[in-house]
């Protein structure tokens, strides 16, 4: 449905590497901005400190206070991969820091809504809370945090997504994005902040000498922060990559918590080779799942559990609902497509945004239809479904492409049509939003005015960004683990991808949508697969490919195999 083209990266490698990293990978390194042993591959002694995060000093006195008076503190959790994971790290980081009483609570998406709700509220009364700590979420839940203060409860906001005009009613609030904010890296994810939170809090607690049983090894969270950091999607900056590497270390060391260690066991990933993609495409989304269609509380339990059998219990059950979701996943995408087909919403007739509702879809699912639909259109796309069966209320999920600021463009709409949506947040590439379903049609329409005023049309076009031609030598099993290993890869800091021209000597379907070749490279002969890449039609003689370069460890041995991410005929 989309316009593609391979455009080459432009790199100067600077001096200063040992000879121990491959001359191929300074380039790729070099390409990302990366120009040093220390900004390709940052340790945890390059972590940003704590100190220019604003509001750590409130939150640290409010939660050694809590912590002294054997307080109850409750982490309220949200329902996507990051919230839980952030849960999870609050829960036992506080635990390990001395609280005696930590609980937490999730909300459910359909009972609840996002956040800290007031429904959440009237719920946790019976928990009788005296400090909420919100993680990945709260900057937007003003009603919420207003019935908890309401209550006479104290709250710590902990989150990183943008703010609104004002501020919620909290206590103490930590959020690297807020206005003013001196903290180097906007880019920490839900999760990140909350470990950031109680590296502040040993610290305050080791210079007020309450660490008598000694200081705990906060380290040991790394590994539910590379999670969390990789599902969410946020930049992979030097400090993010710094977190993510060091986790990645502790899970493919089998040093992860119990319910880490189940999830790899159940998608059928090889702990000491896991990459940032494996976490993505494999662990992120059986956790995900449970928000999406069931309750995030499984999750979150399959992440504090320190017991095994509990743990790979509960990723079985995980591993159901993700099978579960895939399905309704995969109808709701067919669904959206044959209403871009029915409206004659095809090709070049693709308008510069999209905006799609079915009155069956799932409230728990629409984000990752965005997602797709995005993709297949590189389009801004915004999904809805009823809050709940038979609700005059929707669920929208936005998902972005680069150049187009969603949350942007929501507040935008917003303040070009005031009251037409309830509620809105989100970053950059995602957001979520709430409205009537009779303010549907006036949104779509304010909604696609506004990206056809602002988006430049170069946008729109899908541009593959390749590291370059591989040398005929680089096609061996060294190279690929030297890949592999490079990373952490992902968000601002993408995998590596390479371009070159290849004869098809024989090709064939597996799985009804993929399309598996051998392919001839001079001497060489080279396997590939392109995952959802059968369009009905053969292949021609000769292509143009951009792919990555990875092991074939089906196969085993010293084999490779490319990852075609895109091809056109010679």
């Amino acid at each position: 449905m989309i316009q593609r083209t391979i455009h080459r990266r432009e790199c100067e490698i600077g001096e200063g590497w040992p000879d121990s990293v491959p001359l191929l990978l300074r380039r790729i390194y070099a390409a990302r901005g990366a120009h040093d042993p220390q900004q390709a591959q940052p340790r945890l002694a390059h972590l940003l400190p704590p100190d220019a995060l604003g509001g750590l000093d409130r939150a640290t006195k409010l939660l050694a206070e809590a912590i002294a008076h054997g307080r109850h503190i409750v982490v309220v959790g949200d329902f996507d991969c990051d919230g839980a994971t952030a849960c999870a790290v609050g829960v036992r980081g506080l635990r390990m820091l001395g609280a005696g009483q930590v609980s937490y609570a999730v909300p459910n998406r359909v009972v609840h809504g996002y956040g800290l709700s007031p429904a959440l509220v009237d719920e946790l009364a019976a928990l009788r809370p005296d400090l909420l700590v919100t993680v990945d979420h709260g900057i937007a839940c003003h009603a919420g945090i207003a019935a908890a203060k309401a209550r006479g409860w104290q709250v710590l906001v902990t989150d990183h997504h943008l703010p609104g005009d004002r501020l919620p009613p909290a206590d103490a609030i930590v959020n690297p994005n807020l206005r003013g904010d001196a903290f180097p890296s906007k880019m920490l994810a839900g999760v990140g902040v909350v470990f950031y939170v109680l590296l502040a809090l040993r610290r305050h607690l080791r210079e007020t000498g309450a660490l008598a049983g000694g200081e705990p090894d906060l380290t040991v969270l790394l590994d539910l922060v590379a999670v969390g950091t990789v599902a969410d999607l946020v930049p992979l900056d030097t400090n993010n990559r710094a977190l993510v590497a060091a986790g990645l270390r502790r899970l493919r060391a089998g040093q992860g918590c119990a319910g880490l260690r189940a999830l790899i066991e159940v998608s059928g990933r090889h702990a000491p080779q896991l990459t940032a993609a494996d976490i993505g495409y494999a662990l992120a989304p059986r956790i995900n799942a449970a928000g999406r269609l069931e309750d995030m509380a499984l999750g979150i339990e399959c992440l504090l559990t320190d017991d095994a059998k509990q743990a790979r219990d509960l990723a079985d059950i995980l591993q159901g609902i993700n099978a579960e979701r895939r399905g309704l996943q995969q109808q709701m995408v067919d669904d959206a497509e044959a209403l871009l087909v029915k409206a004659g919403i095809v090709d070049a007739a693709l308008p510069p945004a999209l905006c799609l509702f079915d009155a069956e879809w799932h409230p728990g699912v629409v984000g990752l239809v965005a997602s797709k639909l995005k993709e297949r259109t590189h389009r801004p796309t915004i999904a809805f479904a009823p809050a709940e069966p038979d609700s005059d209320l929707l669920r929208g999920s936005a998902r972005s492409i680069p150049g187009f600021h969603i949350r942007d463009a929501l507040a935008a709409v917003d303040v070009a049509h005031p009251g037409l949506i309830e509620k809105f947040g989100g970053h950059a590439m995602a957001a979520g939003l709430a409205l009537s379903r009779e303010a549907l049609p006036a949104f779509s329409a304010a909604f696609r005015a506004h990206a056809e005023a602002s988006l430049d049309p170069s946008l729109l076009l899908s541009v593959l960004l390749s590291d370059g031609a591989l040398d005929m030598a680089d096609f061996n099993r060294a190279t690929a683990e030297s890949l592999r290993d490079g990373g952490p890869w992902g968000q601002g800091y993408p995998e590596p991808l390479f371009d070159g021209e290849f004869e098809v000597l024989s090709w064939r379907i597996v799985g009804e949508r993929h399309l598996k070749l051998e392919l001839g490279c001079g001497p060489l002969r080279l396997n590939a697969i392109h995952f959802g890449g059968w369009n009905d039609e053969p292949p021609p003689p000769r292509l143009r490919l951009a792919y990555r370069l990875a092991t074939d460890d089906y196969r085993g041995g010293q084999a490779i195999q490319l990852i075609v991410e895109h091809r056109e005929p010679l």
